[in-house]
């Protein structure tokens, strides 16, 4: 009894654990620096002026740190994704965990098999047909022939290159190079994969064939890093988030958290370049008697402050000011949203939520509040309006001539114009219930 084996599955569940506690990728302390060349000569008079600048001379190479000081870990089993603008050295910390490249200082550790999809077409020789690269990526990642002519089927199926399979890469479009770098690294028994944002060449049914197959990789226990602009699919696929910029971490830990942090930086940003592209109205659009004028329109974050980049689910604030030079009964206050196509989301007014202002004289604000915003990812573009109850005079309008944009933040929902907020509910045991009494009586559904 005391030396009875354990059951196979505990045995592959204590595996599984001891695996994913494993460390793949460690950065320590890692920086990156590149040298900035500017121009060179290209004749020996350029060569001679060159030299008698000794400013210019100084300047043609300058040092230029793309990474500074990063560190992180990444375990077998993890999915973590990085995001971050271009530029902000995301690619290069895929090339240094591939061994591409080699940092300035600190110290990168990789255990395990890499497949990596860096670069559109990197490590694919021009002249060599799609079977022959396959051949040429696995013997690169150590496996023999016959372990990579077993896998050449599953790798030409994944790809769905049957008919291009022994044609020159070089006729090769840009989704077929992706398609098949991807099968490539996905086939050859990795044990961490390394993906940039190529996959954004392919179109959207193979997209959803490699999300899938990546899925499929992370329940094998496999370490996957994943460099995106995509950030629903960061939130979706990965455990961890590292949002990369002027290269150094700015934020590491839950996928969501991270993109928050993310596009409120970016918020701020388009908030202060569109600052100087305020709408100029004229009579193109913008129409009334004049008799009530909206002299401002500011679109406000929770915090009160002008904002023209908002999320799904956060508050936002229109305030519409405007001047009277002589008292008007009974106004209506209105705004209207449209989506970037056109099409009317909604037209909230002062009569539709039931205040009732007796009059308007001199200046003065109406505020409409939205405590969450339920549009989902888009640019709208905001109507404003002021006119009598019965619609039989406009004092004053302005259409379309504000405009804001949309982020999904927390929301993982794509399709349409705005979300419902709704809960799913699942309970398989009344399921089962209502299967063994014949269902429903009524012959419907609930």
């Amino acid at each position: 009894l005391l030396h009875r084996p354990k059951p196979a599955s505990c045995t592959e569940d204590a595996e599984g654990l001891e695996r994913r506690q494993m460390t793949a990728i460690r950065f320590d302390h890692v920086s990156k620096k590149f040298a900035l060349r500017r121009e060179r000569p290209q004749s020996f008079q350029e060569l001679f002026l060159s030299l008698l600048r000794v400013e210019g001379r100084s300047r043609r190479s300058q040092p230029y740190w793309v990474l500074s000081d990063v560190s992180f870990e990444v375990k077998m089993g993890e999915v973590v994704g990085f995001i971050g603008p271009n530029g902000a050295g995301k690619s290069t910390v895929l090339k240094l965990m591939s061994r591409i490249i080699e940092p300035t200082s600190g110290r990168v550790e990789v255990s395990g098999r890499l497949g990596a999809l860096l670069e559109l077409g990197a490590g694919f020789h021009p002249d060599l047909t799609g079977r022959e690269n396959i051949y040429l990526n696995g013997s690169i990642l150590g496996l023999t022939h016959d372990q990579i002519r077993r896998k050449m089927d599953r790798i030409i199926d994944f790809a769905e290159l049957d008919m291009f399979i022994d044609v020159p890469v070089k006729h090769y479009s840009s989704g077929m190079y992706v398609r098949l770098g991807f099968s490539i690294a996905a086939h050859t028994d990795p044990e961490i994969v390394l993906i940039d944002e190529v996959l954004a060449v392919g179109d959207t049914r193979f997209q959803h064939k490699c999300l899938d197959k990546i899925a499929e990789l992370r329940r094998q226990g496999l370490a996957i890093v994943l460099v995106s602009h995509d950030l629903g699919s960061i939130q979706s696929l990965c455990e961890k988030a590292i949002w990369l910029e002027d290269g150094q971490i700015q934020a590491f830990g839950q996928p969501a958290e991270v993109v928050m942090a993310y596009l409120n930086k970016v918020a701020c940003e388009e908030n202060l370049d569109s600052e100087s592209s305020l709408p100029k109205l004229d009579s193109g659009n913008r129409w009334g008697t004049g008799r009530v004028q909206i002299t401002k329109v500011e679109l406000l974050d929770s915090k009160g402050q002008p904002c023209r980049v908002f999320v799904t689910g956060s508050d936002m604030e229109i305030r519409l000011h405007y001047r009277a030079r002589e008292p008007v009964e009974d106004p209506i206050f209105g705004m209207s949203i449209h989506h970037q196509n056109g099409m009317l989301v909604s037209g909230p007014n002062t009569g539709f939520g039931g205040m009732r202002i007796p009059s308007v004289e001199g200046e003065g604000v109406v505020v409409y509040r939205i405590p969450s915003l339920t549009l989902l990812e888009g640019t709208y573009r905001v109507s404003v309006s002021c006119h009598t109850r019965d619609d039989s005079e406009m004092y004053d309008f302005h259409d379309r001539a504000y405009s804001f944009r949309v982020y999904p933040g927390k929301s993982l929902e794509r399709y349409g114009l705005m979300t419902t907020n709704g809960q799913w509910q699942f309970n398989p045991e009344e399921a089962s219930l209502e299967h063994a009494a014949g269902g429903n009586s009524s012959g419907g559904f609930r």
